[in-house]
């Protein structure tokens, strides 16, 4: 089967797993909106979120990114026996680590709200250390499951892992609407870690089918052991400066309004759906693929494929930007405002939300480039410049705070992951010539062209249907339809009239696909 036909697959199955992920996710957030509001309470759980959440991103990140690499690497030499024996040892190593760093969070819970909150007082510093000490063992289960993830990616094995965070999301909506409202949000937390628990053990049937096998050893002194991390030591400091700037960013918020952490988060979410659903799609399963062509000395075939996946991230997260900026508040109304989340909180969500949409195409193309370099056993590169994004992130926070509030943080972390970008396209460009070249640069720059006369037919039409429509869950929903509806045609509209080379050839596939299902079997079969 061609690189292209594995891809496509792959990325179906994540694609349709990751809808009912993003899904719930989103349900979760309205649970949690409708349960408690944005509030100092709130506040103080997305803080304790904060602490295991990135130190999985940190650590679970590295090994994912590491994983698929050098169990490819294994595979290629017909070693995978010892593959499997050696990430048993790695599971191993990785439980008795973080069995230790949990016992000391729990012990230190108050200094580390101290540092990450200092803004926080009283009571709601009080809440977030209790609530760190609840959810920090989940740190555990978070990480193991990226391990799980990249185990099974290696395999070419993509549903179980994309349902993972849709079985965590479930248990902490049902937290959240049960046991949250009897024991207010320390239920909310307990569901967490119960959700990560399972998001975790889901995966292993499928790990052992593919031929996992549990060894009761730890050997440190394992070449394989060696090799994973130094693969893992510049990936692990990339993730961890990256995820560091959160706590910065919690840390500037945390001394402004009540409601200012769980407004970003909130907003985070929102920009992270459409990153989310095709994005993660798109670069885990193009992951494996640009490891073996690397290890068949491809170059050329990885330009091509990374190049055409750019294509098809920048294509779809243009108008996602653009969408929401222009309709963000009826947008977060629809999706939030109910029970204890009221007009207050949509403002500020919707002021987060207005910045954080700036930087959609750049957060979600650097995934793609990220993984590229992955594939090259290039671990160095992308801390070199995720280290220049968090300088110029912090820089740009600290300038933009004052006069912007929560939103002065949002426009830096656009600003910043947009910077990251070229700098990270600049870097593979050496790395894999003919990757950057004319005919890509034309391309973006025509959809960025054709997403003006999107924004602007919203600009105009928005308020024309909802001064039709009237008001009312029923009206928004119908008011966001009728503007995606006419948003999307004016794109599509402006992308035809530029000739986007991307758009003519889904066209063309499309077409491809419809004819050969109207196609006898037989001939069917000899395509």
């Amino acid at each position: 089967m061609s690189e292209g036909k594995i891809i496509a697959r792959a990325a179906l199955v994540i694609v349709i797993m990751t809808v009912f992920s993003r899904v719930s996710g989103f349900l979760r957030e309205v649970a949690i909106a409708h349960q408690f509001g944005a509030t100092a309470a709130t506040d103080a759980y997305v803080l304790a979120y904060t602490l295991p959440f990135l130190a999985m991103m940190a650590v679970g990140g590295a090994i994912t990114a590491t994983v698929v690499p050098l169990f490819t690497e294994y595979a290629a030499r017909r070693q995978v026996d010892e593959a499997w024996r050696l990430f048993s040892r790695v599971l191993n190593g990785l439980i008795l680590v973080l069995a230790a760093a949990v016992c000391a969070g729990v012990l230190l819970a108050p200094q580390l709200v101290a540092v990450m909150a200092p803004g926080f007082a009283g009571e709601t510093a009080d809440l977030a250390a209790k609530l760190v000490k609840i959810m920090l063992p989940s740190l555990i289960f978070m990480v193991l499951g990226n391990l799980f993830m990249g185990l099974l990616n290696a395999n070419n094995i993509f549903g179980p892992s994309a349902a993972g965070p849709a079985v965590m999301n479930t248990i902490i909506i049902a937290a959240a609407l049960t046991v949250g409202g009897v024991f207010g949000i320390s239920g909310l937390a307990a569901g967490t870690v119960t959700g990560a628990v399972l998001a975790a053990l889901v995966q292993v049937p499928f790990l052992l089918r593919a031929g996992f096998r549990w060894h009761p050893v730890v050997s440190p002194a394992d070449p394989g052991v060696h090799k994973l991390l130094t693969l893992m030591l510049p990936v692990l400091a990339t993730s961890g400066i990256s995820q560091g700037y959160f706590l910065v960013e919690r840390m500037l918020a945390s001394g402004l309004d009540e409601g200012s952490i769980a407004a970003l988060n909130y907003a985070n979410k929102l920009v992270l759906l459409p990153q989310g659903l095709f994005v993660f799609a798109v670069s885990t399963a193009i992951f494996p693929t640009l490891s073996r062509l690397v290890s068949e000395h491809r170059r050329e075939d990885m330009a091509r494929i990374l190049s055409r996946g750019v294509k098809l991230v920048f294509m779809i997260a243009v108008p996602a930007g653009v969408g929401l900026m222009v309709l963000r508040e009826p947008v977060i109304s629809l999706l939030f405002e109910r029970g204890a989340f009221d007009q207050r909180a949509v403002d500020m969500t919707a002021s987060a939300l207005l910045y954080y949409s700036i930087g959609l195409a750049g957060l979600s193309v650097n995934p793609l480039l990220v993984r590229g370099l992955f594939a090259l056993q290039d671990m160095w590169a992308p801390l070199k410049s995720t280290a220049v994004m968090v300088a110029a992130n912090i820089a740009l926070a600290l300038l933009l705070v004052d006069r912007l509030q929560h939103g002065g943080l949002a426009l830096a972390y656009s600003l910043a992951v947009t910077l990251n970008m070229l700098i990270l396209a600049w870097l593979l460009r050496r790395k894999v010539p003919g990757f950057i070249n004319r005919q890509l640069v034309r391309f973006l720059a025509c959809v960025l062209l054709a997403g003006v006369p999107m924004a602007l037919l919203l600009q105009f039409v928005d308020p024309l249907v909802a001064s039709r429509l009237g008001e009312g869950g029923a009206a928004t929903l119908a008011r966001l339809l009728v503007d995606a509806v006419l948003g999307m045609a004016a794109y599509l509209l402006a992308a035809c009239l530029l000739k986007l080379d991307e758009l003519q050839y889904i066209a063309e596939v499309v077409k491809k696909r419809l004819c050969r299902e109207k196609l006898p079997q037989r001939q069917k079969e000899k395509i």
